[in-house]
C-alpha cells in the first residue's frame, strides 16, 4: 500500500505526520510512504532525518496585511499556487497513493485539492481549537476532517466528516521513560532540569527574556537549563552570553533540539509555547510547564490551546509583552520548589492527554486506504 503524507513549515505541523507514519510502518513495513513537502522548509530537514522519502513543491504562504509591498508579495502567491498544483498532481500521478494525509502548514492545500481531483481519499488534521486557513479551504473536499479538541466541532459545516482523534506525538515518545532519558542523554538522575523552548523557529521576543532569566540563574542555580534558540538566533545568543560572561556549564545552549522526546522525558519543568503539538506532548508525557503563548498567530490559537492546560491545573500561563526574565524566572523557581504543586500539574496534565491519537488517525489512514482498495 502507498500512503502520501503532506505537512511543513514546522515542526508542530511535522511531527503529527511523522507519528503516524511510524506506527504505519511498524504495522506494514512493506508499506511504500512519501512525504511532500515545501521547498527550503524544515521539513527538508526532519523528514529525511527519519529516513522518509521526500518530494518538495515551491509555494509560499499568503501575507496578512494590507500594504502594498504584502498585496503584490499574494499575487505572486497566486502565481506558485498554480504552479505547485501542478506539481503536486505530476507527483501524485507518479506515486499513485492510496490515500493523501495533510497535518498542516500551506504546502497541504495544493497537495490535497490535487488528491481529492484525482480520487484519492484523503484526510486533513487540525490540531488547534480553531480552524486554520487551509484546513478551512478544504473542508469540503476532504473525505475525514481530523480535530484535536471535541469543542473544535461547531467550527465545521460537515460535522459528519470530522472524527475527534487528538493530536499524535511521534513515536518516540511512546514509553519514555524519565530515569531512561537521563541516563541515556548523560544527564545526573537527581539534578532538575528546566527545558526552555519557543517553537521550532525560535522567538526573538522570548530569547531577550531568556537572557536576562539567564543572568538571575547566577553561579549557582541549583537547576540545569537546556535551552533552543532557534538556528537564526543561535550565534546571537551564544555572543551575548560571551561578551556578558554569562556562559555558565549549568545552561546548555542548542539551536534545535533534535532528541526531543527524551530532552521533554528527562525535564522538570518546560517553558514553552502552546502549539497543539506541544500540548499533546506535554499531556502525553504530563509535564508541568510555564507557558507563553506567542500572540503571533491568526485567531490567537495558542492562547486558547494554553488556557485549556491552565484552568486544568496543568501548566501556568504568562502572556508575552507582560513578563520579563525576572517573572518567568521566578514562577520556575517556585515551582522547582514545591513538588507537591509539581506532582498536582503531572496528573492534571495526564488527564488532559489523549493517549491513542496516534492509533486512533492510523485506524482511520487505514481505513481510507483499504475503501479506496476494494473500490
Amino acid at each position: 500500500m502507498r500512503f502520501l503524507f503532506t505537512c511543513g513549515g514546522t515542526a508542530g505541523h511535522i511531527n503529527p505526520a511523522l507519528g503516524v507514519a511510524g506506527r504505519i510502518r511498524d504495522l506494514l513495513p512493506d508499506a511504500e510512504i512519501l512525504f511532500v513537502g515545501a521547498e527550503y522548509q524544515m521539513e527538508t530537514e526532519l523528514v529525511p532525518r527519519e529516513g522518509y522519502d521526500l518530494r518538495t513543491v515551491r509555494i509560499f504562504g499568503f501575507q496578512r496585511s494590507l500594504r502594498p509591498k504584502m498585496m503584490l508579495e499574494n499575487i505572486q502567491t497566486l502565481g506558485w499556487l498554480v504552479k505547485s498544483s501542478v506539481q503536486a498532481r505530476w507527483i501524485l500521478k507518479e506515486f499513485r497513493p492510496d490515500v493523501a494525509v495533510g497535518t498542516g502548514g500551506y504546502v497541504c492545500y495544493p497537495v490535497l485539492k490535487a488528491a481529492a481531483s484525482l480520487g484519492v481519499p484523503t484526510a486533513v488534521h487540525e490540531s488547534n481549537a480553531v480552524p486554520g486557513l487551509t484546513t478551512r479551504l478544504l473542508e469540503k473536499k476532504m473525505d475525514r476532517i481530523l480535530v484535536g479538541f471535541e469543542g473544535s466541532r461547531s467550527y465545521y459545516h460537515h460535522p459528519d466528516r470530522v472524527e475527534v482523534t487528538g493530536t499524535p506525538v511521534r513515536m518516540d515518545f511512546r514509553g519514555a521513560d524519565k530515569g531512561r532519558a537521563r541516563r541515556e542523554l548523560g544527564m545526573d538522575a537527581q539534578e532538575p532540569i528546566v527545558l526552555a523552548v519557543f517553537g521550532s523557529l525560535g522567538a526573538d521576543y522570548m530569547n531577550g527574556v531568556m537572557m536576562d532569566f539567564i543572568r538571575r540563574m547566577g553561579p549557582k542555580p541549583g537547576f540545569r537549563l537546556i535551552y533552543a534558540t532557534g538556528k537564526q538566533y543561535y550565534e546571537r545568543v551564544q555572543t551575548a552570553l560571551t561578551e556578558e560572561h554569562i556562559a555558565s556549564p549549568a545552561v546548555d545552549v542548542r539551536e534545535y533540539i533534535y532528541d526531543m522526546p527524551k530532552v521533554m522525558a528527562a525535564a522538570d519543568v518546560i517553558i514553552c509555547r502552546s502549539g497543539a503539538s506541544t500540548i499533546s506532548e506535554l499531556t502525553y508525557l504530563g509535564k508541568p510547564a510555564v507557558i507563553v503563548p506567542s500572540p503571533n498567530v491568526v485567531n490567537n490559537h495558542q492562547e486558547k490551546n494554553a488556557r485549556v492546560l491552565a484552568d486544568a491545573g496543568a501548566a501556568r500561563m504568562l502572556l508575552e509583552g507582560a513578563i520579563d526574565g525576572a517573572a518567568l524566572y521566578n514562577e520556575v523557581t517556585s515551582l522547582l520548589h514545591d513538588p507537591q504543586a509539581m506532582a498536582r500539574m503531572h496528573m492534571a496534565s495526564r488527564n488532559l492527554g489523549v493517549d491513542d491519537a496516534t492509533d486512533r488517525i492510523t485506524s482511520i489512514v487505514l481505513g481510507l486506504a483499504q475503501k479506496d482498495k476494494k473500490e
